[in-house]
């Protein structure tokens, strides 16, 4: 059972927009262009000229970025498989990322009254000091939470009814558990299927097609291959050779001597092209 070997994680980050949408100047503009019926909405930006929360969500994305390279695709409502050979990485990382989006928030509650009284002058007669909640209401409004759950197990139906409807509901979870362990595996195929094509895609040299590439596009696939070690739950063979075949064809290639040197481009290219034949 894959429960032995991954469990499910649900990551929830939420923060404060500092946006609000502003009626009366909602209707000025109506009026202003003689719209017949409301038109649109004005949002406005309660920090104008204030770029405090950019850092908080920047973390915000880099965390969710991370989090979806880092587990495979699972359930409708948001939890995710992570496989236990990851675990540990994952947690650490995670817990690091809690700390520095922690640091952010509390970097810019500090700061929070001296950015009302700014506003009260960046956004003239549109500053409503009613629209700035007070610090403490603020803070709540920043979350980072997750939580670790076991995969359900599809004979743990602990219900009342009959054994015939029992057995049929295990049946029906039997079919989604298989359905979704082939999406999660089928997402890292994907993700070296697209490395891969990129990668050939950007070899692909001739006088009357030069294609530019990053230094990147080497890291990025190496960096790859390290993680799919940790995400193969089902231990497929067949994954685990196209991942070993990268990786090989990865071994001493530097870009800049890819880029100078047409045999080895070609070389590489021809690797990376054997490898996607697995397909």
């Amino acid at each position: 059972m894959i429960g032995n070997n991954a469990m499910l994680v649900e990551l929830n980050m939420s923060m404060w927009t500092a946006r609000k949408m502003d009626k009366k100047v909602s209707e000025e503009v109506d009026v202003a262009k003689n719209t017949k019926a409301r038109a649109g909405n004005y949002h406005k930006k309660l920090l104008a000229g204030s770029n405090k929360l950019d850092a908080i969500q920047r973390i915000s994305t880099a965390v969710r970025t991370w989090h979806y390279m880092n587990t495979l695709p699972w359930s409708d409502n948001g939890a995710r498989l992570l496989p236990m050979k990851n675990f540990f990485e994952y947690k650490q990382t995670l817990n690091n990322f809690e700390a520095e989006f922690d640091t952010a928030v509390n970097e810019f509650l500090i700061e929070y009254p001296t950015l009302v009284s700014s506003s009260a002058f960046t956004l003239g007669t549109m500053f409503d000091r009613n629209e700035y909640p007070d610090v403490e209401d603020i803070r709540n409004k920043f979350k980072f939470r997750y939580a670790f759950t076991p995969v359900p197990d599809a004979g743990d139906f602990r219900i009342d009814v009959e054994e015939q409807t029992k057995q049929e509901l295990k049946n029906q979870y039997e079919g989604y558990y298989q359905n979704k362990l082939q999406d999660a595996m089928k997402d890292t195929w994907d993700r070296l299927h697209t490395t891969l094509t990129h990668m050939s895609e950007r070899l692909d040299y001739t006088d009357e097609n030069k294609k530019k590439f990053w230094d990147s596009m080497f890291s990025n696939a190496s960096e790859l291959c390290g993680l799919l070690t940790r995400l193969n739950v089902t231990n497929d063979p067949k994954l685990e050779q196209a991942r070993q075949s990268l990786e090989r064809a990865l071994v001493g290639v530097e870009p800049d001597t890819v880029r100078k040197s047409q045999e080895v481009r070609e070389t590489v290219k021809k690797r990376v092209d054997d490898i996607l034949s697995m397909f």
